[in-house]
């Protein structure tokens, strides 16, 4: 069995004052070595209150570089981190507390009151986190020992226990073994040439797979530095990366977060030309989204990746991009992708199927779930529940959701390629399309919209955009004008509240004949 080594004391004992973390919002800088002892203090201190190895310590604040030295406070001690989605109700959150029984929960200031209420119902241990020292989190480390011994572990044994988003159902608990996490951060690091130079930018949250591990958790491998954002903020977030003295080098985001700062005043003006990598996940990325970073000479990469993969399992190549717009990629170093049909056959190229990936970054398994493990997995592949096609250069591109997929008139309709035409009009400023029930074809198309500022649009126009681009069995049978999306804290789109928002409006929208 291959033992896990730590990361920090590594670092800091070849780098102690190369800066790690940065934390935008409360002006936190942290070296190696400041980093290294604060997670050892952190370590002794869950020690001290009760943490065994195995047992699972959860946290529920904004982002703040304090969740990070939890992490890693856990690997040292071989307890199991459990970052909390802070935008889910208190049942929500209750469920997910008696799911994985964790010993301790961390809180951000704005949660005490859930935290409270947590604790009470189920025997939490509780730890304030603030800013400044009065905290339970900075008296505890300021009482514990700076030096830790490094539980001994294998990277079989998990170390996070990552939540899904819940936008298709119930969360689950995926739990990330070390052995998952690094090898991510190898396959990462080689696609992205990751050093100890790369800097990122952190602003998905970080109890998403995509805001802890891309790139900040890879980069504490790597030796490199993250800028941690509390919240995501557009302005804020374009300034920073237009900012060449702070140096970011890399960021990661779901399409939303680009969506938001490409419409920006400022964006025309943002010289980010010394970005080494621009990369979007979790949704597929309009053309037009693409197209406008382009212009400014960024190259968006797309790549495929889920919770359950501990990141990336796809990527596109930087030599490739432009040949391969819109692709996902080729599979990671460590990592098999297929596209398969119903009964599990690989399908020829140019065939839509479903995901399947298998790998040593791939998660054993969900928390508590026998039964789900045992649909979820086949023959040692994960099935992802995504649609998806190869070319026949072994390039995958990730249609849609395999859920979100509907069927009008016989005929398989995937959303994302109606989102990509409602994006070419320039009033739009967001698009989301679900298959709603219709008795003459089973299922239509219902586009939810969202325009720019000041902007007017008529459903009639849209559907002439749509016609002359796209198949009629694709056309939206229904337009809804909204003022605002549903997303999750992740940025994505929560297509579930729109089904319910259609089900639950007496008149959803004018048929369009």
């Amino acid at each position: 069995m291959i033992p896990v080594y730590d990361w920090l004391a590594y670092h800091a004992r070849n780098t102690p004052e190369a800066t790690a973390l940065i934390d935008h919002y409360s002006e936190r800088v942290l070296d190696y070595r400041t980093l290294n002892e604060r997670c050892n203090r952190g370590a002794n201190y869950l020690k001290a209150l009760g943490v065994q190895p195995g047992d699972r310590v959860a946290v529920l604040a904004y982002n703040s570089t304090d969740i990070i030295e939890l992490q890693f406070a856990c690997q040292k001690l071989g307890a199991i981190f459990v970052p909390l989605n802070w935008r889910l109700a208190v049942p929500e959150l209750r469920a997910i507390a008696e799911d994985c029984r964790p010993k301790v929960l961390a809180y951000g200031q704005e949660f005490a009151e859930v935290a409270g209420e947590l604790g009470q119902a189920l025997g939490i241990h509780l730890v304030s986190m603030r800013d400044g020292a009065d905290s339970d989190y900075e008296r505890g480390l300021s009482a514990a020992s700076p030096e830790a011994e490094f539980h001994p572990q294998t990277h079989d044994d998990t170390w996070i226990i990552m939540y899904t988003s819940g936008t298709t159902g119930a969360p689950k608990g995926a739990c990330l073994t070390h052995g998952n996490v690094l090898f991510s951060c190898i396959n990462q690091s080689q696609r992205f040439m990751l050093t100890s130079k790369s800097r990122c930018l952190t602003v998905l949250p970080l109890f998403h797979v995509g805001g802890l591990f891309l790139f900040a958790t890879f980069l504490m491998h790597m030796g490199g530095s993250a800028v941690v954002v509390r919240q995501f903020d557009p302005a804020v977030c374009l300034d920073l990366l237009a900012d060449k003295e702070l140096g970011i080098t890399i960021i990661f985001g779901v399409p939303t977060i680009f969506l938001f700062m490409s419409q920006l005043p400022a964006f025309a003006e943002a010289d980010l030309s010394h970005l080494d990598r621009v990369m979007v996940g979790g949704a597929p990325a309009p053309l037009e989204l693409l197209k406008a970073y382009m212009s400014k000479g960024v190259t968006i990469g797309q790549g495929f990746g889920m919770t359950e993969t501990a990141t990336t399992g796809t990527a596109l190549s930087a030599y490739t991009s432009l040949d391969k717009l819109g692709s996902s990629g080729l599979p990671a170093l460590h990592a098999s992708v297929r596209v398969v049909d119903e009964q599990g056959r690989d399908v020829p190229p140019g065939e839509v199927g479903e995901l399947w990936i298998k790998g040593p970054a791939i998660s054993p398994g969900y928390w508590n779930r026998p039964e789900i493990n045992a649909e979820s997995f086949t023959d040692g592949w994960f099935r992802t529940g995504d649609a998806a096609r190869v070319d026949a250069d072994g390039h995958f591109y990730i249609v849609d959701r395999w859920k979100d997929m509907f069927i009008s008139g016989g005929e398989n309709v995937y959303p994302a390629e109606i989102e990509n035409v409602l994006f070419q009009l320039p009033e739009i400023a967001e698009a989301a399309v679900i298959g709603v029930a219709d008795e003459r074809w089973g299922e239509v198309g219902c586009a939810f919209i969202v325009l720019k500022p000041g902007q007017t649009l008529e459903a009639e126009a849209v559907i002439r955009h749509c016609r002359a681009n796209l198949a009629g069995f694709k056309i939206p049978k229904h337009i809804i004008f909204v003022d605002a999306m549903p997303h999750n804290a992740a940025g994505k789109i929560v297509k579930s509240e729109l089904r319910r928002y259609y089900s639950d409006t007496a008149a959803p929208a004018a048929e369009i004949q």
